[in-house]
Order: structure tokens, then sequence, then C-alpha cells
């Protein structure tokens, strides 16, 4: 199994923005890209690991005891995701924006009017909605493929937080999992139909 297979992928978009390296520019090693992610990006993941670990605290507590409080966390959970959500929208580039057809914790794919190079670095930019973070990293082009007139492009991350991976693995899970759950409620209309 490659590393670009090493997790699944699952079909959503997602905003994200990729900037093509320059000539002069190089994929840092591992002590330059962690001084070089972006504050916000950081405090995105440290929210989000913070949530996750709050949500197995409360997931021991028996819950006739603590709904209320539960419930009022949560409301405070989604005020600060909201806030959150929106402070990282601001970091979205219109110029480098592209959509994902799919994503996972190993590569992403988009399509683009232009084609890119195999072997080509770019710095990448992913935006999540859930859990609420954005995620930056390099990535290096494995594929670009002409379909219609747009370019499909599969990337494979090269320099990626493992906090961030986990974040990416969480996205990819709640996806699938949402989607699962609308399909089985499309079936049960189905068959309530007949």
């Amino acid at each position: 199994m490659t590393q670009q297979d090493e997790y699944f992928s699952v079909q959503l978009g997602l905003t994200i923005n990729v900037e093509r390296l320059s000539s002069n520019e190089s994929v840092p090693d591992e002590q330059d890209f962690n001084a070089e992610i972006p504050p916000l990006f950081r405090i995105a993941s440290e929210c989000s690991t913070l949530e996750d670990n709050a949500d197995r605290l409360f997931a021991s507590f028996n819950k006739n005891e603590t709904q209320a409080l539960m419930d009022y966390l949560a409301a405070q959970n989604s005020k600060i995701n909201l806030l959150l959500s929106y402070v990282l929208s601001q970091q979205d580039d219109p110029t480098y924006r592209f959509t994902t057809l799919t994503f996972g914790a190993s590569n992403l794919s988009f399509t683009s009017s232009s084609s890119y190079q195999v072997g080509t670095n770019v710095r990448v930019k992913l935006f999540l909605d859930y859990p609420a973070a954005a995620i930056f990293c390099y990535a290096e082009v494995t594929e670009s493929i002409a379909s219609d007139e747009q370019f499909i492009i599969k990337l494979r991350y090269t320099r990626l937080l493992e906090d961030d991976r986990d974040l990416l693995i969480r996205a990819a899970l709640y996806s699938q999992q949402k989607l699962l759950r609308q399909r089985a409620q499309q079936r049960q209309l189905n068959n309530n139909d007949e």
C-alpha cells in the first residue's frame, strides 16, 4: 500500500486554496514548516483537539445527571465554532480558491481550468466545516488529468502536522457517516412510498 492509499478519501466539496510554489521556493523542512504555519491555523487545530477531548470526557458522565450542563456547553461550543468558522473564512484567498472533489488524510483532488505539472509543489489551505478548522500544509501534484475543458488535479500531502491529519480523518469519517445516514433515510422514504 502506498502512502497515498493509506487513508480513505470521501467525495465532498471543501473550499481550498492551492498556491503553486515559485521556482525559487521549495517545501520547507519540518522545523521551518512548523514556524511558517499561520497562528490562526494553529488556534483552530488546538480548539478542535480540545473539543474532541471534552467530548470524550463528557461521554463518561451519567447523561441524566449532567444533561443541562452538557446542553449549555454544547450551545457555547456552537457559538465558538460559528465565530471560528467566520474568522477562518477570512484566510480564504479568492485568487487561489478551488473546491475539492475528494479529500482524505493523505491526499485530495480538485478541478482546475489549467493543468498542473506532475511533481509541482504547492502550498494548501483546507477549510473544514466539521470540525470547524483550517489546515495549512504542502502537497505535491501526483496527477493532472484532462476532463472536458477542465483538469482533475490530484495532490499528495508532503508536509502536514499529525494533529491536522487527525482532523482530516475525523472530517472524512463525519462526512461518510452523514452520507450513509442520508442514504438510509432515503431508502426508508422509498420503502414507505411503496
